[in-house]
């Protein structure tokens, strides 16, 4: 017979932490979300499958019969099956189209386990312009090093490069965030104890061939070749002829100038070199942050889809899409009942303990000090909204939780009742308690993220771990439709000034060419080219991204003391 605490369990309703849902799967509006998102997302994913490509077919080719792999190839023997997750994807996506485009920046990144030990792979795609570096290739580079830096994740390059790509050397070589510092970081990463380990597996040439040099193992396969400088440029340099092999083939790097670890005769050979050596690593000291043994959601993740609804018309609610993510859709809600368009509280996701800011969409009655009601729009960040996430924020850098952020934000409140609440100074509290966070930050756009709003939650500049979007994020200081009236009547009243007077249906013709330069700035695609966001994600997989950057920043149990210094109040 069971126990008396058994059967109490069994007879007991939900615990009262589980996030409920009203959803109706078979409205109309419903259906609408699922239609929409799905189109999207095809489209996110026939884009993404066409940078794949590098590129393109004959440059595969190309590649093959030169008795290489190429850069995806040689990423799926080395990780183990299914563990690679790209960061990155869209880098430079609709730029350099003057030089035939350069998909992905010429150059892949992402984590992945190698015998089950986590680990960030940068390597050259050959099939893009040899291999070059673009400006936004050396971004995406340094972009990778920083992630793995910040969260202590071992490093492998697959190396594979013509070096800088001249006609833009201007943008690629001198800055803080050019090609010198990916050279700066390999320095920086050994010393702080982060293993490297680099593999030429093609050309490495100039400057670029500090990098394998300046790591613990070097790797280099028959046929390849790393030198300062190649066999015409030392010839017209010094009047010196001599061969490529001689200059800088692997079996003078391995027997005569002593650079090279180990001398493999292909990339098969050099693969599983790499994982031999990573398969004997130690395992460092853990991090403090909390993990139990995860649980899936009560309610299905596809559901996200009839759920996001774009349209400012139509709010919805965030906690419908939280039920889909955390852990046994578990959720303690921090002050529910204060400043309700920022929704605050403590979680699981994939077992690790997280605190969750997330705006509301939802608009909510709220009532001031003097006992009036009024109603807060969601998406909008308040006075007393501000307040309560400063503070849940130093909660959680106070009991070692890490954060992550969801958005979707029109901004802060603005007008003279939010300017006498003091919304600035809330704001600045908020700012301030973020800017210092010192536990792991994780942001998620959902889909707006716009003008201090985007700051407050946690933007690029507030140094989260990582930067995931959904396709429906929209990323500008604010909204196409606001943008566009502004300079619309901005360019107005510059032309009246000049005496001309504009038809209606010029005004409109304006209004639209303004705004679809404005939406295509804000497209998440957008961000990504730049390296704004890390990786544009599909909304039923937010909860194994989130999951994937938990895990990665669980590599590295360093935690700086938590200070705000002077908060206003």
């Amino acid at each position: 017979m069971a126990d008396r605490s058994e059967t109490v369990n069994a007879s007991s309703s939900p615990p009262a932490n589980v996030l409920s849902t009203k959803l109706d799967p078979t409205s109309a509006r419903y259906e609408a979300n699922m239609r929409f998102l799905a189109d999207l997302m095809s489209q996110v994913r026939n884009e993404g499958e066409k940078i794949c490509e590098g590129g393109g077919i004959k440059a595969i080719e190309s590649q093959h019969a030169k008795g290489r792999l190429t850069a995806r190839e040689r990423i799926a023997l080395l990780a183990d099956s299914e563990t690679f997750f790209e960061l990155g994807l869209y880098t430079a996506h609709g730029m350099y189209e003057e030089w035939g485009g350069a998909p992905a920046a010429g150059v892949i990144t992402g984590m992945a386990r190698i015998e089950s030990r986590m680990v960030m792979i940068i390597a050259n795609d050959a099939t893009v312009k040899a291999g070059a570096f673009f400006p936004m290739t050396a971004k995406k580079v340094i972009r990778a090093q920083n992630i793995a830096l910040e969260n202590r994740i071992p490093t492998i390059y697959l190396v594979d490069s013509a070096g800088v790509f001249l006609p833009l050397q201007e943008d690629v070589f001198p800055d803080t965030d050019d090609f010198g510092r990916v050279f700066r970081n390999n320095a920086v990463m050994s010393a702080k104890g982060i293993p490297q380990i680099a593999a030429i597996m093609g050309m490495c040439v100039a400057g670029g061939g500090y990098l394998p040099v300046m790591c613990d193992h070097v790797l280099m396969t028959d046929g390849s070749g790393l030198f300062l400088a190649g066999p015409a440029l030392v010839q017209a340099a010094i009047g010196q002829k001599v061969s490529s092999e001689e200059l800088g083939g692997a079996a003078m790097h391995s027997a005569i100038s002593g650079t090279v670890d180990f001398r493999e005769p292909d990339d098969e050979a050099c693969i599983a070199r790499i994982r031999s050596i990573v398969e004997k690593w130690g395992y460092r000291r853990l991090s403090p942050w909390d993990r139990k043994k995860p649980v899936e959601p009560e309610l299905a993740a596809e559901e996200i889809y009839g759920i996001y609804d774009s349209s400012p018309a139509r709010p919805y609610d965030m906690k419908e899409v939280l039920a889909r993510v955390l852990d046994g859709s578990r959720f303690d809600e921090y002050k529910p009942e204060y400043g309700k368009t920022l929704i605050c509280g403590y979680a699981r996701i994939g077992g690790f303990a997280v605190g969750i800011v997330a705006n509301q969409k939802l608009h909510a009655q709220q009532t001031d000090h003097e006992g009036h009601k009024r109603v807060e729009f969601g998406g909008v960040i308040y006075t007393e909204s501000a307040e309560k996430a400063a503070r849940f924020i130093m909660d959680c850098n106070q009991n070692l939780i890490p954060l992550i952020f969801f958005h979707d934000v029109n901004g802060f409140m603005v007008g003279r009742d939010a300017e006498w609440s003091g919304i600035i100074k809330a704001g600045a509290k908020m700012v301030n308690a973020v800017s210092n966070s010192v536990v792991p930050k994780i942001t998620v756009i959902v889909g707006g993220s716009f003008g201090a709003g985007h700051y407050a939650m946690c933007g690029k500049a507030y140094d989260p771990r990582f930067v995931f979007a959904w396709p429906t994020a929209r990323y500008a200081v604010m909204s196409g439709d606001s943008a566009a009236s502004t300079l619309v009547e901005i360019k107005v009243k510059q032309l009246e000034r000049g005496g001309k007077k504009l038809s209606a249906e010029e005004r409109k013709e304006l209004y639209e060419s303004v705004k679809r330069t404005y939406d295509e700035q804000t497209d998440p695609r957008y961000g990504a080219a730049r390296l704004w966001i890390d990786k544009i994600i599909d909304p039923i997989e937010t909860r194994e991204a989130i999951t994937q950057a938990l895990e990665a920043a669980a590599l590295n149990p360093d935690v700086a003391e938590f200070k705000v210094g002077v908060l206003q109040t």
